[in-house]
């Protein structure tokens, strides 16, 4: 008995005593002295006695201390709280059967493919409820293991089903945690635990949208997708076996039989209207981010939702009222007040190799004619190479050494004895029309050391698929992004930031941190249900969806 409860505890990784024991104990005095003690209240039904019996055996039965001991305990108090008396079953007539209470859960269970969440997970063979009839200790298994499946739900529910870090080092996102003590005092006092569960899912708007996309690919008609297969860049005059798939896609008629294969002015002027309808590049050639756009528009894939709704889970519920949003394989910024999209920009992210890391924070500060603090692993392997033997090199690219805080001649520097790896220097290059970060910066600190800049490399905003810097992200037109990120900030406006332009650094903290989220999300949802489709430029999008299947 005692083994097959400890299983049941382990499986589902339940709270420590911290927070948990405080449903089972009251105050008292002792020597007039308040003191706390676990109140147990007694077995009277057969099936509280057997549950009491099974959760006692793997409470005295694991060693002292441990977290096994501390799950164990937790579930003690719990049920010890309400007299070891079953939560989800009732008897009827001559047989145990689940209440209308675990009925509803149970529904709820069954429509979780419509979440984006498996049935197979809470729905399993522990349940069996048919086959423990007239067993007390399986009716007690059934009982215990309906909490922990509950539980199950609601963390997947509100953290998601993948823990961010397994798809990728760079996403440092920290889902919300459920409050296991909280929940569990809820579903014993909840008339309604079915919705309790079902309120642990998400609220933004674009989850909303996702999970009205997948309702619709699952529940309604089959929608046949015409895929556009992955290619080399076409453009007007050239050949590609894939142009009767475009033309199909595009819902054209071939004029001429004789140029079925060539990308002709027909297909360039309706290549050009679909990107401009949906917000990419309208330069009428079809690149990756095109392909991919036009292969989601028509709604995407199950496995694809389902994947955005789980990065969903694992963003903040509450985005902040006023915030930056930056989604990465969109390359674009967006600043939102109160949901509504007040400016948005293009941006350049990190190549693959670089990858922008996923996370959120919070603006602190405004950096004007900024320098430029080279990362060591960028010394390492672009600059100190270059520089070798040629001393005039940083002087000539507008670069700083220092040493101890000050500047120090490169001249000086004994350039055969320089451990590339490990200079005793650092290196800077100094604000300037050339800078790479352009002539402002803004700063949220990170342990990643990324952040939002302007750059003098305009040009890269004009491609479709924009990921060329080695991880922060450059913003088109920074003034712009400046003036509506600096709206609400009483100690800072674009006069006095354009005030500052010149050589010298100027910092500039804010007095209202502004939330920043820089996310990955392959599929956005418009307000008019419009599904609009984005390149996996990291692979993220991949990795996740074979997790997923898992």
């Amino acid at each position: 008995m005692g083994c097959k409860f400890r299983s049941l505890i382990l499986a589902c990784g339940l709270v420590s005593l911290g927070s948990w024991g405080a449903m089972a104990q009251e105050t008292i005095l002792v020597n007039g002295i308040e003191a706390t003690r676990v109140v147990i209240g007694p077995a009277i039904s057969p099936l509280a006695k057997i549950i009491k019996t099974g959760l006692r055996e793997d409470y005295y039965g694991a060693k002292s201390g441990t977290r096994t001991w501390e799950n164990a305990q937790s579930l003690y108090y719990f049920y010890g709280a309400r007299n070891f008396e079953p939560l989800w079953l009732e008897k009827s007539t001559d047989q145990v059967a689940f209440s209308s209470k675990a009925q509803a859960v149970i529904d709820l269970f069954k429509n979780a493919e419509f979440e984006g969440l498996r049935t197979t997970d809470y729905l399993t063979g522990k349940l069996d409820i048919a086959g423990a009839q007239g067993d007390p200790q399986k009716l007690a298994l059934v009982e215990v293991a309906f909490t922990d499946a509950a539980i199950l739900y609601a963390q997947h529910a509100a953290s998601g089903r993948i823990a961010p870090s397994a798809v990728s080092r760079s996403i440092s996102l920290r889902p919300t945690q459920v409050d296991l003590a909280k929940l569990r005092i809820d579903l014993v006092s909840s008339n309604n635990p079915a919705a309790l569960l079902q309120s642990m899912h998400p609220t933004h708007p674009e989850f909303l949208g996702l999970r009205a996309e997948l309702s619709k690919r699952i529940a309604g008609p089959e929608i046949e997708q015409i895929i556009v297969p992955d290619g080399k860049l076409i453009k007007l005059g050239f050949s590609d076996q894939r142009l009767p798939i475009l033309r199909q896609r595009l819902d054209l008629t071939l004029v001429d039989a004789s140029k079925e294969l060539v990308y002709d002015a027909q297909v360039e002027e309706a290549v050009k209207k679909f990107q401009t309808s949906i917000g990419i590049n309208g330069d009428g050639v079809v690149g990756p981010a095109t392909v991919a756009a036009l292969n989601g528009a028509q709604g995407a894939s199950v496995e694809d939702i389902v994947a955005n709704m789980e990065r969903w889970r694992w963003m903040p519920k509450d985005l902040g009222d006023f915030n930056v949003f930056v989604n990465i394989p969109e390359y674009r910024l967006q600043v939102v007040k109160s949901g509504i999209v007040q400016h948005e920009t293009r941006v350049v992210v990190g190549k693959p190799e670089f990858k922008t890391p996923i996370f959120s924070d919070e603006i602190e500060h405004v950096v004007v004619n900024p320098y430029w603090n080279v990362p060591s692993s960028i010394a390492t392997n672009e600059l100190l190479p270059s520089a070798i033997g040629n001393p005039n090199y940083f002087e000539s690219k507008n670069y700083e050494l220092l040493a101890g805080g000050k500047v120090i001649n490169a001249s000086s520097i004994d350039w055969a004895n320089v451990n590339i790896k490990k200079p005793p220097f650092r290196i800077r290059q100094r604000p300037g029309r050339d800078n790479a970060l352009g002539s402002i910066k803004f700063l949220f600190p990170n342990k990643h050391a990324v952040y939002l800049h302007d750059t003098p490399s305009k040009s890269l905003f004009n491609s479709s698929r924009r990921a060329y810097s080695h991880g922060c992200v450059r913003v088109q037109n920074p003034l712009e992004f400046a003036d509506a990120l600096l709206r609400y900030e009483p100690s800072l406006s674009l006069e006095k930031i354009k005030g500052m332009m010149g050589k010298n650094e100027k910092w500039n903290n804010l007095k209202n941190k502004i939330p920043v989220h820089l996310a990955y999300f392959t599929l956005r949802i418009d307000a008019d249900g419009t599904v609009r489709s984005f390149g996996d430029v990291y692979g993220h999008n991949t990795k996740l969806k074979a997790l997923l299947k898992g």
